[in-house]
């Protein structure tokens, strides 16, 4: 029975590695006049996307105990204002801020993850209220945009460049230009890469895997199921503070309307990469390839300059139903091998 549910997980994250090659090399192909085959437009995905991934690894955690947070992009929101306001109008540092925008995400998962686990209250409904309250004092902070602008340390963090040896071309000028990564593609790694770790090689990653795959048999094996379901909704909220301060870097404002529907992209981003919606399958490096395919789409409808950006959208839509259909006929095909 594992290793058909390890097949399942292996065959949904090739799926999504292949979908991501074949998309990209098609851009390449039709867009390659438009510099689509530079090495710097797959950086630039990354990039836009730093803080996506961090959030995205969070959501895949609790996704895999078959929970669901829809807060997530209230939370980015609310961490983008208190960055923007406590630099420019409180006089806090920037450091200091960080410091206290992740303990506010381990606060925020700690009451979440109590009321769903231990209080046993649907996962939707908790952080449905999570949600209007984080976009809600988004507002009680400031309802003005608050750009970010005297911090050195912040602003040195956003535009410092890290220069890549390879992948170089010549501009219009004559003038050679190497790729370049931002500090947050490396954050964004390294979060991708321990969670990875995590879920593969610690009791506490196994444990996800034992309580969304079955709740009961988890219990049976003596695992505490509330605890780990807890754990997890703290380890996505903090994850997303992690983003939120990614994504305010690559912004370097805070707004209201900040990261609207950023919650769905994550949803999606994991269900692309193969995580079940009921639980129990993932992996984060699927998570990974899945904002790799929605950033790829965004890039082709912008490269090619005639199609409204909705258009991604309606693509994103398809490649999700069809990833869920996916994980149904799998899912079908495991229940009759079973019987």
């Amino acid at each position: 029975m594992k290793k058909k549910k390890i097949n399942s997980n292996n065959l949904l994250l090739l799926i999504t590695i292949v979908l991501f090659f074949v998309m990209y090399a098609a851009g390449c192909i039709v867009y390659a006049d438009k510099g689509f085959t530079r090495f710097q437009t797959f950086l630039n995905i990354l990039i836009n996307n730093a803080g996506l991934i961090c959030i995205t690894a969070g959501m895949t955690c609790v996704m895999l105990t078959g929970g669901i947070d829809i807060s997530v992009g209230s939370v980015v929101a609310m961490d983008c204002m208190i960055l923007a306001v406590g630099i420019e109008q409180w006089g806090w540092s920037s450091p200091v801020l960080m410091l206290f925008i992740l303990a506010i995400g381990i606060v925020f998962g700690v009451v979440q993850g109590f009321c769903i686990s231990y209080l046993e209250i649907q996962p939707f409904i908790v952080t449905m209220a999570g949600m209007f309250f984080a976009r809600g004092m988004t507002a009680v902070i400031c309802k003005e945009q608050v750009s970010i602008v005297s911090d050195k340390i912040f602003t040195t963090l956003s535009s410092y460049k890290i220069s890549l040896p390879f992948g170089g071309y010549l501009n219009k000028k004559g003038i050679m230009q190497y790729p370049y990564l931002r500090v947050t593609v490396v954050v964004a790694l390294i979060v991708v890469l321990a969670i990875y770790l995590m879920l593969k090689y610690t009791r506490f990653g196994r444990s996800i895997y034992a309580v969304g795959g079955n709740q009961q048999s988890a219990t049976l094996m003596g695992l505490d199921v509330k605890k780990t379901q807890m754990k997890a909704y703290i380890l996505s909220s903090f994850l997303t503070s992690i983003g939120g301060i990614c994504y305010c870097l690559n912004t370097m404002a805070g707004t209201t309307t900040q990261a609207t529907g950023l919650e769905m992209d994550a949803i999606s981003s994991a269900v692309i990469g193969g995580t079940l919606l009921t639980g129990g399958v993932g992996n984060v490096l699927g998570s990974l390839f899945g904002v790799l395919i929605n950033g790829t789409i965004s890039t082709l409808v912008k490269t090619n300059g005639k199609l409204i950006s909705s258009w991604s959208n309606i693509v994103t839509a398809i490649l999700l139903c069809f990833f869920i259909v996916l994980q149904s006929v799998f899912a079908l095909v495991k229940e009759r091998k079973s019987k």
